[in-house]
C-alpha cells in the first residue's frame, strides 16, 4: 500500500509518495513539485565485494525526453550518455548524503533518479536530493538521515523557495541548500555579488525552509519505514591498529612536516612500507592484508595530523592558519591564445586559455526541464595524470572534472557582460600541479586570461578554499575546531570540510561546500566566510600586480565583430532565397555573419578588408531610399519610358525619361545603356514602395559641389564637369554637330572606364 505526504513551502507544495513504483527497491520514492516528478530508488547489496577498500556509492540522475513531450535529438532517437546537467545533478546528489553511511561498511549502494515528468517551470536537481534522502529514509539501508533541500533565488531582495525558471532569470542568487534539523550539511551554487551578510541570511532562510521536508520524510519513515538492516563493518583490528602506532612511533610527525608535496609522501610512504612488513612478520599475510595496510596508514596519519593542528598549532607546510601560499602569475604567455595566464598558488598552478569565438561558437544543448539551452561562457577544466606525478587511466574528463569546471564557470560568468558582449567565450583550465584546490586557481586564473584577451570583466574575480580541523565529544558535538585557510591536499584529506568561495572585491559569485561531517553550524559558517573574504581579498590584490584592467585591444589573432542594426523586415532580403545572398556574402568576404531576429547583424573577421566588404553589402543591401539623397547606381534595365537602375543592392528606382538630362530626351538609348553606371538622385517613394530618381537632378545638384555655377535645368556629365557650357546649349547632341566637353578623363577613379563589369561612365548624350 502507498503512503503519501506533503510538505508546504510558501506558496508551493513537494509531494512524496512511497509504495507505488519500484517495489522491488530497497527504497523507492516519488517525489513531486508542480508538474515536475522524479522516481528515486535505493539499493544496496547484501555483502561487501572481496578486497573492498573504499564505499562504493553509485549516485545517476537522468532526464528523458519523454517526460517533458519530446524526442531525443540524434540519429538514434534514444538518450545516451549523460549530459553536463545530469552529471551536474548526481554530483548535487551524492555530495550531502554520502557522508551519512557508517564508516567502515563498504557495500555497494546504488541511487538512482529518473524524471518522469517535466513541466519546464520547476527543475527536478531539488526532488533528486530530497527523493534520494527519502528513499534511504524509508529503506533498511543504515544511513543517518533524513535532509531537506532547496534552491534559494532572490527576486528584488526578497527570498524565493524553489523559484521557477522564469522567477530565476530575475534572481541575482541561485542556492542550493542541503540541511538536516541542526546543521548546514552542503550548499552550491552562484550569485551577482552578493555580501557575506546576505549570504549568511540566505543560509538561515534555507535552514527554515528544510525543516517543513525533514518533518515530512519522518512522518513517511513512521508509516512506511523498514526496519534497519544489521551490519558489519570492517576496520583494522585494534591490536594491529596498535602495533602499527608503535612500530611508526614518534618519526610520522617529522615526516609530515618534510617540506614539499612529493618529499613528504616519500617519507611518510617510506616509514609505512617499514611497518607494513613488520605486521605481516608478527600477524601473517591473512590478517595483515593491503586493505588493513592502508587503512592503517590513513589512521594514524589522521590522527597526527590533527594532533599537529589542534594540539600542537601546526600546518604541514609550516604556514599559519589563516595565512594563503605565495602566488605569481603571468599573462600573454602563449602567443597565437587569444588570452592566456599562468596562476600559482604555493603547489597548484593553473594554465588558462581565453578563446573569443562568434555567436555560430554558442553551446546549445537540449533542455528537457526547462531554463535556457545555450551558453556564451563556458570553462572547460582538465586534471592530467602528472599534475599529481602519478600515472593512471587516461580518458575524457570525469564527473570531478566537469564540476570543478562548472563551479569555476559560475563563479566568473556574471563578472561578464554577456547580455551586451557579442562574443562567445571559452577558457580552458590545464591544471599543471595539484595541491589544494585547483577550481579556484582555475577562477583565478580564468580571470587573469580574461583581462589578457581584452574581455570587459565588470570586476575581477578570486577564489579561496577553507578547511576546518574539529574534535568531538561523547556526543558527536564539536568541542574544538580550527579554521584553515587555503587548504592543501593532505588538509583536505586528513580534516573535515573543504569550501569554496569565490567573489570580487564587492561580494560573493560562486560558492560551494564538502563536507565529511554530519553538519556544520551556522555560526561556524559564518566565520568560515569571512576568512575566505580575507583571503579573497588578498588574492585579488596579488593579481592585480599581474594585470589590473583589460587590455585595450584584442589579440591580433582572435575575430574582430563590427555590429549593424537594420530593419527586422530587411532580414528575408538579406538572406535571400534558400540563404543565397548570405552565402554569397560569406564566401565573398570571408567573414562570419549572424542575423538576431531584432535585426542586430554581427560581422566576425580577422581580416579588416572582409570585414569592409561585408559591412558595406550589408548596409547597402539594407539601406532604405532616402529622398533627396545621390547615389552612384547602375541601369538594369531600358525601356522606352525610361530606365531602372540599381541604386541599392538589390534595390531598383525609375529613372523617367523625362529625368534622364537637362533636354529633351528622344530616346532612352540616347543617355543610357545596360551596364551604365550614373549617378541619380532619389525624388521619392509612392505608396506601393516604387522609388522615383533623377539623373537630372543628381547631376545638378553634384555640378553645385564640384564648385559650378547653378544650373536650373540640370547639366553636366556624372562627375560634375562641364555644366556651364551645357547649360548654353540643350539642344540634343546631333542637332549641335559636336561632342560636348566634360567626358570622364579620371576624377576620383583615376581614368576614364568604359564598361566591363563594373558598367560604362555616365558620359552624357550618345551620338547615332
Amino acid at each position: 500500500m502507498s503512503e503519501r505526504i506533503t510538505a508546504q513551502l510558501g506558496d508551493k507544495q513537494i509531494i512524496i509518495e512511497t509504495g507505488k513504483l519500484a517495489k522491488q527497491a530497497d527504497g523507492a520514492v516519488t517525489v513531486q513539485l508542480g508538474e515536475t516528478i522524479v522516481l528515486v530508488a535505493a539499493v544496496a547489496a547484501t555483502k561487501a565485494k572481496p578486497g573492498q577498500e573504499f564505499f562504493p556509492l553509485t549516485v545517476d540522475y537522468r532526464e528523458k525526453a519523454a517526460a517533458a513531450g519530446k524526442f531525443p535529438g540524434g540519429y538514434f532517437k534514444r538518450e545516451g550518455r549523460p549530459t553536463e546537467k545530469e552529471i551536474l545533478t548526481c554530483r548535487l546528489t551524492d555530495r550531502p548524503i554520502r557522508p551519512l553511511f557508517p564508516k567502515g561498511w563498504y557495500n555497494e549502494v546504488q541511487v538512482q533518479t529518473v524524471v518522469l515528468s517535466a513541466d519546464g517551470e520547476n527543475d527536478p536537481d531539488i526532488l533528486s536530493i530530497i527523493g534520494a534522502s527519502a528513499s534511504l529514509s524509508v529503506s533498511d539501508i543504515p544511513w543517518d538521515g533524513p535532509l531537506g533541500a532547496l534552491r534559494i533565488g532572490r527576486v528584488k531582495g526578497k527570498f524565493v523557495a524553489n523559484p521557477t525558471h522564469v522567477e530565476m532569470a530575475e534572481s541575482d542568487l541561485d542556492l542550493i541548500y542541503v540541511g538536516n534539523s541542526q546543521d548546514i550539511v552542503m550548499f552550491e551554487g552562484a550569485a551577482k555579488e552578493i555580501t557575506e551578510d546576505e549570504f549568511k541570511a540566505a543560509l538561515k532562510f534555507g535552514h527554515e525552509c528544510c525543516q517543513p521536508l525533514i518533518a515530512a520524510q519522518k512522518e513517511l519513515m513512521a508509516k512506511a519505514g523498514k526496519k534497519k538492516r544489521e551490519i558489519k563493518l570492517n576496520i583494522v583490528p585494534e591490536e594491529i591498529l596498535s602495533e602499527a602506532k608503535k612500530l611508526a612511533g614518534d618519526r610520522i610527525v617529522p615526516a609530515l612536516l618534510t617540506p614539499g608535496k612529493l618529499a613528504r609522501e616519500s617519507a611518510v610512504s617510506a616509514i609505512f612500507e617499514e611497518v607494513g612488513k613488520k605486521l605481516v612478520e608478527k600477524f601473517g599475510e591473512e590478517k595483515v592484508t593491503e586493505f588493513v595496510l592502508k587503512d592503517a596508514a590513513y589512521y594514524i596519519q589522521k590522527e597526527a595530523v590533527r594532533s599537529l593542528i589542534l594540539d600542537s598549532g601546526k600546518r604541514l607546510d609550516g604556514r599559519k592558519f589563516d595565512v594563503v601560499r605565495p602566488i605569481s602569475g603571468e599573462v600573454g604567455i602563449l602567443p597565437r591564445a587569444h588570452g592566456s595566464a599562468i596562476f600559482t598558488r604555493g603547489e597548484t598552478q593553473a594554465v588558462t586559455l581565453a578563446t573569443l569565438g562568434t555567436g555560430e561558437d554558442a553551446q546549445e544543448f537540449d533542455s528537457y526541464t526547462g531554463g535556457s539551452n545555450e551558453k556564451k561562457f563556458i570553462l572547460h577544466y582538465n586534471f592530467p595524470n602528472f599534475s599529481v606525478g602519478e600515472t593512471g587511466r587516461i580518458s575524457g574528463p570525469g564527473r570531478r572534472e566537469i564540476g570543478h569546471g562548472a563551479l569555476a564557470e559560475r563563479s566568473l560568468s556574471s563578472m561578464i557582460p554577456l547580455d551586451t558582449y557579442p562574443y562567445a567565450i571559452r577558457i580552458t583550465s590545464e591544471i599543471m600541479e595539484s595541491n589544494g584546490s585547483t577550481s579556484m586557481a582555475s577562477v583565478c586564473g580564468g580571470t587573469l586570461a580574461l583581462m589578457d584577451a581584452g574581455c570587459p570583466m565588470i570586476r575581477p574575480v578570486g577564489g579561496i578554499s577553507v578547511g576546518i580541523c574539529t574534535e568531538h565529544d561523547d556526543k558527536d558535538k564539536i568541542k574544538r575546531y580550527q579554521l584553515l585557510t587555503d587548504i592543501i591536499g593532505w588538509e583536505d584529506a586528513f580534516c573535515d570540510m573543504d569550501c569554496k568561495i569565490a567573489g570580487t572585491e564587492k561580494g560573493i559569485t560562486g560558492f560551494q561546500l564538502d563536507l565529511k561531517l554530519r553538519g556544520i553550524s551556522q555560526e561556524l559558517m559564518a566565520e568560515t566566510l569571512e576568512k575566505a573574504r580575507v583571503a579573497r581579498l588578498f588574492i585579488l590584490a596579488e593579481m592585480a600586480k599581474v594585470i589590473s584592467e583589460p587590455r585595450k585591444e584584442l589579440s591580433k589573432y582572435a575575430p574582430r565583430i563590427v555590429t549593424v542594426k537594420i530593419n527586422p523586415e530587411k532580414i528575408g532580403a538579406l538572406i535571400g532565397p534558400g540563404g543565397k545572398n548570405i552565402k554569397r556574402l560569406v564566401e565573398e568576404s570571408g567573414c562570419e555573419i549572424n542575423i538576431e531576429d531584432d535585426g542586430t547583424v554581427n560581422i566576425y573577421s580577422v581580416s579588416e578588408e572582409g570585414m569592409k566588404i561585408a559591412r558595406e553589402s550589408i548596409e547597402g543591401m539594407t539601406a532604405e531610399a532616402e529622398i533627396g539623397k545621390i547615389y552612384r547606381g547602375r541601369v538594369v534595365t531600358v525601356k522606352e519610358f525610361g530606365a531602372f537602375v540599381e541604386f541599392l543592392p538589390g534595390k531598383d528606382g525609375l529613372v523617367h525619361i523625362s529625368e534622364l538630362a537637362n533636354f529633351r530626351v528622344k530616346q532612352t538609348e540616347d543617355i543610357v545603356k545596360i551596364g551604365d553606371e550614373i549617378w541619380v538622385k532619389c525624388l521619392g517613394v509612392d505608396e506601393k514602395g516604387r522609388v522615383k530618381l533623377s539623373r537630372k537632378a543628381a547631376m545638378a545638384e553634384r555640378d553645385q559641389e564640384m564648385g559650378g555655377e547653378p544650373v536650373p535645368a540640370g547639366g553636366g556629365d556624372d562627375q560634375g564637369h562641364g555644366g556651364e557650357e551645357r547649360a548654353r546649349d540643350e539642344r540634343p547632341r546631333e542637332d549641335r554637330g559636336a561632342e560636348p566637353r566634360g567626358e570622364n578623363r579620371g576624377g576620383d577613379r583615376g581614368g576614364e572606364r568604359r564598361g566591363g563589369d563594373r558598367g560604362a561612365v555616365d558620359r552624357g548624350p550618345r551620338r547615332n
